[in-house]
């Protein structure tokens, strides 16, 4: 024992002390000076020797969870001080995961079962709006195609020199719960957004729903031109295109060349990011393939520009429209199916931790009785 740990004290104790890890340990010897030692110095079995010459040892009797309960005996008449010396361990350490009670594992069931109720019921709204959605694709897509035939046929494309502004419409809605629908879009643009600006090129980029907003807001703040809100929430519309298509018009960004970056639907479980070109009234006036349509003036082209551009954003809305509805009737049809794995394997722990409770209880009643 280093001796400057080891102090004598004029005080008495008899009773049950608690505690903590930083303060002196106190063991009394019934009337007898008491012995003072620091915790760290406590083990099991550990030989003191009091002021006055006993020696005395330290033994544990129960650490539960870094609770001990510590008793002194006396070496010489071999007498235990149970009662009046017994002392309470208790440290100032952090918590202690045990085992969940049936009052946790209960309330975690309904918290799930309830889950479960609101993901069964999100799959039926959303199969519901899908086959809307599907329907309502198909004329949509002759909308867009047919708006870029006269670029396809004409072969127009933005001189590569030329290109300063690129422009790029992200679409997306402002709903989640539908996997990773959105953050496709976003990490598409991105690689856009570091390939033009690599290349020197000045980009800016128009957010079609909130979604994407929050995605591409905190890394890429600086090029967002405009953000769209309330997309997503009815089926979207050709008006709803006309609206951005304006927005896009009036903000006064020149742009060179553009794309739409969106999820083409393929089918109930796939979907795939795809993007569609953009132009600028100079670049397709300019172009040279243009000179083979004699009766197109300027005023007829910037009106047909401007009526392309509403009809591939219509296009791109639909599309994505109905690649999230799939996507979302998918991600909470998996989700259910969670849920109903989560809920049998907390029914069965609910069940053996019922079953250890009951038959511990029944043992200490039998204990109980055999010691009476």
């Amino acid at each position: 024992i280093n001796p400057s740990s080891v102090s004598a004290s004029c005080c008495t104790h008899v009773g049950l002390l608690s505690v903590s890890a930083s303060a002196d340990l106190l063991l009394d010897e019934l009337g007898a000076p008491l012995l003072i030692v620091q915790l760290l110095f406590l083990l099991p079995g550990l030989l003191l020797l009091a002021p006055d010459g006993l020696w005395v040892t330290v033994d544990v009797l129960d650490v539960p969870a870094f609770r001990g309960l510590f008793c002194v005996s006396d070496l010489h008449s071999g007498n235990m001080f149970a009662r009046t010396s017994a002392l309470v361990f208790s440290p100032q350490c952090g918590q202690v995961r045990n085992m969940a009670t049936l009052k946790d594992i209960t309330i975690r069931l309904k918290s799930i079962k309830n889950i479960q109720k609101i993901t069964k019921s999100m799959k039926m709204v959303a199969a519901a709006k899908y086959a809307r959605a599907e329907k309502q694709l198909k004329p949509a897509r002759v909308y867009g195609t047919g708006a870029l035939a006269l670029y396809e046929k004409a072969d127009i494309k933005a001189p590569e020199d030329k290109v300063a502004k690129h422009l790029i419409v992200g679409v997306t809605s402002d709903r989640g719960l539908c996997g990773a629908i959105h953050s496709g879009v976003a990490k598409t643009i991105k690689n856009e957004i570091a390939n033009l600006t690599g290349s020197g090129k000045e980009v800016m980029v128009i957010n079609v729903g909130d979604k994407l907003r929050g995605l591409l807001h905190r890394t890429h703040g600086k090029h967002i031109l405009l953000n769209c809100k309330e997309v997503g929430r009815k089926p979207p519309n050709f008006s709803d295109a006309s609206v951005i298509a304006t927005e896009l018009l009036t903000s006064g960004y020149e742009f060179d060349q553009g794309s739409v970056i969106f999820n083409r639907f393929r089918s109930v479980i796939s979907y795939k990011t795809d993007q569609k070109p953009l132009f600028s009234n100079d670049t397709v006036s300019s172009s040279e393939n243009m000179g083979v349509y004699d009766d197109i003036d300027a005023d007829v082209l910037r009106n047909y520009q401007e009526f392309a551009l509403v009809n591939v954003i219509y296009l791109a809305l639909k599309e994505s429209s109905t690649s999230e509805q799939s996507a979302r009737m998918t991600a909470m049809d998996s989700a259910s199916k969670n849920a109903s794995e989560m809920i049998d394997k907390l029914t069965l722990t609910f069940n053996r931790t019922r079953q250890a409770v009951i038959t511990k209880e029944l043992i200490e009643i039998i204990s109980g009785a055999a010691a009476l």
